[in-house]
């Protein structure tokens, strides 16, 4: 199982500050006068007046110290004007903006903590590829904006809630292949972005992988013409937007419901991933937009691998 971070770019380099500071203007001694002695007042001594420039050259000297004075402090502000826009991020400079591409702003994921002594679910000795991990740490959290559903919130979820979301002549036989699987739990979390998009994300953990794949082939049929729709959608045919989602150990399956269908557009995908089998599901009026479903279903393939 790997780790999903957003990649940062690199930390950006700021101008050197200036090394050479401004020479400072010397100035002729002050005259000095000794103290006179308590018993005598002698002529006081007279200390020659320090040499003075010619007027002319007075002027220049002036002149070079106010540009030289100038030049270290636009130098300066220069350097911090450098600092500030190459530390800032791109959108936070006017005229660098870059528009959105539709992604989500989902919450910086990391793979939950596992029991001591236990194994991922893909490496040697693991013969069941089990998620020893809580199923509910890993359900994809709601990105930023979302309203959560309050029935759906990353808990654990019944065989009855998870069978409604197929036709109803086919739930009575869901419910006799959930009861043959060895299924331990389901868990799920449900949202709705202010665009209208509904999303939904449901894990099903088997005893192990064995249990876990026969379920998805015997009863769902992922992967083939026959694979089962979700309640309320019309045809559908497989989603490219899968390809080249690759998480080691894990095989997805998308699916999009085609034209016509109705006031929404329905996708979906089916994550095999050891002992776990996810369903992700979106949707929306009119179409379901391409680029979060595919970051959602990536992200949550991550998780699990």
């Amino acid at each position: 199982m790997s780790e999903t971070q957003q990649q940062t770019p690199p930390e950006p380099t700021t101008a050197p500050e200036p090394t050479t500071a401004a020479p400072e203007p010397t100035t002729a001694p002050e005259p000095t006068t000794a103290a006179p002695p308590a018993t005598a007042a002698p002529e006081p001594a007279t200390v020659p007046a320090p040499a003075t420039a010619p007027p002319g050259s007075r002027r220049v000297l002036l002149a070079v110290a106010r540009w030289t004075a100038a030049v270290l402090v636009c130098g300066g502000l220069g350097a911090g004007t450098a600092a500030a826009i190459t530390a800032a991020e791109r959108t936070d400079v006017p005229g660098l903006a870059t528009e959105s591409d539709g992604r989500w702003d989902y919450p910086k994921l990391s793979l939950p903590a596992l029991p001591e002594g236990s194994p991922r679910p893909f490496t040697d000795g693991n013969e069941g590829e089990i998620h020893y991990a809580d199923p509910r740490a890993l359900v994809l959290p709601a990105p930023a904006g979302a309203t959560v559903d309050p029935k759906l919130d990353g808990g654990w979820v019944s065989v009855e809630q998870y069978v409604s979301l197929y036709p109803k002549e086919r739930r009575g036989l869901l419910r006799q292949a959930v009861a043959d699987s060895a299924l331990r739990h389901i868990t799920g979390r449900a949202w709705t972005m202010p665009d209208g998009t509904k999303s939904a994300v449901y894990l099903l953990r088997f005893k192990s992988v064995g249990f876990a794949e026969a379920f998805k082939d015997d009863a769902l049929s992922v992967g083939s013409s026959d694979t089962l729709p979700l309640d309320g959608t019309g045809g559908v045919e497989s989603d490219t937007l899968g390809t080249g989602v690759r998480v080691d150990g894990t095989a997805l399956y998308t699916v999009a419901e085609i034209e016509p269908y109705g006031p929404e557009q329905t996708r979906w995908a089916y994550i095999q991933a050891g002992d776990t089998l996810a369903l992700v599901v979106q949707s929306r009026k009119g179409e379901t937009p391409a680029v979060p479903f595919r970051q959602t279903v990536t992200l949550q393939n991550q998780l699990l691998g």
